[in-house]
């Protein structure tokens, strides 16, 4: 099909509906492969994650980084007097980054012919959508195929909903004026954890809350306690299998009673409380019943290739639930995209998804857990190697965490990889690598690295695993 030959009756061959990593992906996926494309956006273009997500997340992140290396930079021969944080500075630039990528966007789409509609999209029949803008309908379109990629709203909790002032959703706390001395953070997942460490090391004193019995629930259990071990260095008090009690709010701040199983209630006042206890889809307003898509547990129910209930219409992204990440909405784009144009392709494994926590030392995973492995019936050896005994992470001052590897005692293949340490993020693209293509100990034991690396690390946890 060639590009603006959608067939009559239909004004494009494609609409998507979000512009996220899986909508602008996915449209110009589409377009490249000669299809007529129309985006929709409510917002600015590049959706939660360039916007209000993970780009000024980790803006922000940089930023504490240099703190954290400025507060140590004696120990490398340089004396850095009377430093402070500009905390407005540390917004601003984050904010200017956000914009830089959202035009990138923008100048993508049009360069390969997509036509954008601002305003939200409605379903008013299975290939109509309607574009409404402030509560008035601006534009209709007919489309043969549609891509929903509305991304995720914040989970609320009753009593802690958030109101921009003293009770935060992670949008507020992106964009604060000042920087508060004090902050309760609800949710011991990635966000909360991400936002605790920036606003710790810019200077807030911050207590992290989580109902669950640890940090990262989801994570393999050794490598998320000694991630916690660092974040109480770093000076965050947390409270694990805890719950808040009797909260309120006023001029000075939030109050309220942590109880903590079989101990006594402990009384918290901050200056503000920010509620990160994860999302649901974006299922809002779509008029999915006019297009006879079905939705299951705030998620929009799909098969292996995206598609929903009604063929012609495919779902991506946190929208459609399972892991909710961006790089798996920019994988699903193109599952989608392939059976649109009539081709097939392999569903997504979520154990080849990698995971990451942005902090530092970061934490970044891919496969499963030792917990995970052993109740899925796996017989199991486990692989080790410290950064501590890393010559490269004596270089750079950075000696916390490890590498850590489970291999199938059966095949020897790689199971699951969790690093936790400086670098991690970047270090997980190789074992993800070694999950793809099911690799095996001894490959990646006598898989030569550049010394001195931090990838070395990676190989000397091979070979301890081949030692068990």
């Amino acid at each position: 099909m060639q590009q603006g030959s959608a067939d009559e009756g239909f004004a494009f061959d494609l609409a998507v509906i979000g512009s996220g990593p899986g909508g602008y992906e996915a449209a110009l996926k589409a377009a490249k492969a000669g299809l007529k494309v129309c985006l929709i956006e409510k917002g600015a273009l590049g959706g939660v994650c360039v916007n209000w997500g993970c780009i000024p997340t980790k803006a922000l992140l940089r930023s504490a980084e240099i703190i954290d290396l400025v507060a140590r930079s004696s120990s490398f021969g340089i004396m850095a007097e009377n430093v402070s944080f500009d905390f407005p500075q540390a917004v601003k630039r984050s904010r200017s980054v956000v914009r830089k990528l959202s035009k990138g966007i923008d100048f993508m789409l049009q360069r390969a012919g997509v036509e954008v509609k601002q305003g939200e999209a409605r379903f008013t029949s299975p290939h109509d959508l309607d574009i409404v803008r402030d509560g008035i309908g601006v534009d209709h379109i007919r489309a043969r195929s549609v891509i929903i990629a509305t991304g995720s709203i914040p989970r609320e909790i009753s009593g802690l909903e958030p109101d921009g002032n003293r009770i935060l959703g992670s949008r507020d706390a992106l964009a604060l004026k000042t920087l508060p001395s004090s902050m309760i953070v609800v949710g011991g997942g990635a966000i909360g954890i991400e936002m605790a460490w920036f606003y710790a090391k810019a200077g807030t004193v911050v207590t992290l809350v989580e109902m669950m019995p640890r940090i990262l629930p989801l994570e393999d259990a050794e490598i998320a306690l000694a991630l916690r071990r660092s974040l109480e260095k770093a000076g965050i008090l947390i409270y694990t299998g805890a719950k808040l009690e009797r909260l309120s709010s006023d001029e000075r701040g939030v109050n309220c009673r942590i109880t903590v199983a079989e101990e006594d209630p402990i009384a918290v006042h901050a200056e503000c409380l920010l509620v990160a206890v994860g999302v649901t889809g974006n299922t809002c307003e779509l008029g999915l019943s006019n297009a006879g898509v079905e939705c299951s547990g705030g998620y929009i129910v799909t098969d292996g290739e995206c598609r929903t209930s009604a063929d012609h219409v495919y779902a991506i992204g946190d929208v459609r639930g399972g892991m909710l990440l961006a790089h798996k909405a920019s994988a699903e784009a193109a599952i989608a995209v392939a059976s649109i144009s009539g081709k097939t392709s392999e569903p997504l494994d979520d154990t080849k998804i990698p995971r990451c926590v942005y902090v530092e030392p970061s934490l970044a995973s891919v496969g499963l857990s030792e917990e995970q492995a052993v109740a899925s019936g796996f017989s199991v050896r486990i692989g080790r190697a410290m950064f501590a005994a890393s010559g490269k992470a004596n270089a750079y001052g950075n000696l916390e965490g490890m590498v850590k590897l489970i291999f199938s005692c059966k095949t020897d293949r790689l199971l699951g990889a969790h690093v936790l340490g400086h670098g991690a993020v970047e270090l997980i693209g190789e074992l993800c690598l070694a999950r793809q293509l099911e690799l095996t100990a001894r490959v990646l034991a006598g898989t030569v690295h550049a010394h001195p690396t931090l990838s070395e690390t990676i190989r000397e946890a091979a070979e301890n695993s081949l030692e068990a």
